[in-house]
């Protein structure tokens, strides 16, 4: 029987096996991933506040990759051979049909210092630590910056970091403690809000000056120290410094054997097909897609739609036809600030921005709903967002 494998189990990863069941109920479906759970990321902007807490954020998928009727493979992936059929990994290889690399991407580590700033992404840990440094803090100042990949401009996050700063500003205000603090955002690019579009860019600029936060921008990082920005434009000195380093491609990519882009991601067309590997398709941010806008984003959204085309595409290489249906290149995010947020709505050819209290409610329903899909029992309700 025809297998298609799956290399990560995030928003790409899941995605492309609900997409793939939909389409085909008998195809054999193999998972690789180093534990069988998901991780909501977009909600870890609301654990530094005290809004969520790690745990309910996390979902053990076992139930719902055996309903799915999913093989699971607990373990890293180390590298690819045979164009992407053969898949090694550390307890053992496994072969395929069609490959899906949704693995995500890996965060830069090369600014001399980096261990002394706290990046959010990194995961629940990280959201903690940054919640529980907060809470010691009767004042001080907070440094907030983000970069992108030397190697590639447009391998970069910026959007939770938006949010964390406006997220930390409201949560300061609600305490009464934001006069004795000083927010500073600072990046290496003199325009960093740029791929949001320029009515985002007008509106984060004017969001940070109503909410008295100073900028630092435009000049190459040099390293962090513990106190310290450190910058061709000068130093900053900070007391909590939360920093989102650029991306990378996944560690096993180098090794792989598949064309790679500048920063190590796996090069891939609007079909998320590998050029040259045919049934070799990219989901998410392990991927470099040619022809897309520089502004395409990383994020989750983006990654469902890159899945959904690939297992569509997939399943007809196992059906010996040619890849049919490309991915849209579409920004929509919710920058979330606790009392409020902002709708961001990009494509080619369209750019809006919505404000209005009741994204922050969006998000968060967003948020329940999106989780109830992985639930162990799918019979059983849940609570809806709370608090």
């Amino acid at each position: 029987m025809a297998r298609i494998a799956i290399v990560g189990a995030g928003f790409g990863g899941l995605s492309a096996v609900r997409a793939l069941r939909r389409q085909d109920p008998r195809v054999a479906i193999s998972l690789v991933a180093p534990a069988p759970e998901f991780v909501y990321y977009p909600g870890l902007i609301w654990v530094p506040t005290g809004l969520r807490q790690g745990p309910e954020l996390r979902r053990d998928v076992r139930g719902f990759l055996a309903r799915q009727r999913v093989d699971f493979h607990a373990a890293r992936v180390t590298g690819l051979a045979d164009g992407g059929r053969r898949i090694a990994t550390t307890t053992g290889e496994l072969e395929c049909d069609a490959l899906i690399v949704a693995s995500g991407a890996q965060n830069l580590q090369h600014v001399p210092g980096i261990g002394h700033t706290l990046t959010l992404c990194d995961g629940l840990g990280a959201a903690g630590q940054i919640r529980d440094r907060l809470a010691l803090m009767d004042g001080g100042r907070i440094a907030f910056g983000f970069a992108g990949n030397p190697q590639d401009p447009s391998a970069v996050r910026g959007g939770p970091m938006f949010e964390l700063l406006f997220g930390i500003d409201t949560h300061l205000r609600r305490r009464r403690k934001r006069d004795a603090f000083d927010l500073v955002f600072f990046s290496p690019a003199a325009g960093p809000e740029n791929r949001l579009g320029q009515e985002a860019m007008e509106f984060l600029r004017a969001e940070m000056v109503r909410r008295n936060i100073r900028t630092h921008l435009g000049h190459p990082l040099t390293g962090f120290t513990s106190g310290k920005v450190l910058t061709e434009g000068g130093s900053l000195e900070a007391d909590l410094i939360l920093f989102m380093p650029g991306l990378a491609g996944p560690d096993f990519a180098a090794g792989s054997g598949l064309p790679l882009a500048p920063g190590g991601f796996f090069q891939a067309d609007a079909r998320t097909l590998v050029p040259g590997f045919p049934g070799v398709f990219v989901a998410g941010d392990a991927g470099a897609y040619a022809g897309s806008p520089d502004w395409l984003p990383r994020q989750a959204h983006m990654a469902e739609l890159q899945a959904a085309v690939a297992a569509h595409n997939a399943l007809r290489h196992l059906h010996g036809e040619k890849p049919d249906r490309s991915f849209r290149n579409e920004l929509l995010c919710i920058l979330d600030s606790l009392d409020g947020g902002t709708l961001i709505y990009r494509t080619p050819s369209t750019a809006r921005v919505v404000q209005g209290s009741f994204w922050h409610l969006a998000k968060r329903m967003g948020e329940w709903r999106y989780r109830l899909r992985y639930r162990e029992n799918p019979s059983a309700g849940e609570n809806g967002p709370g608090r």
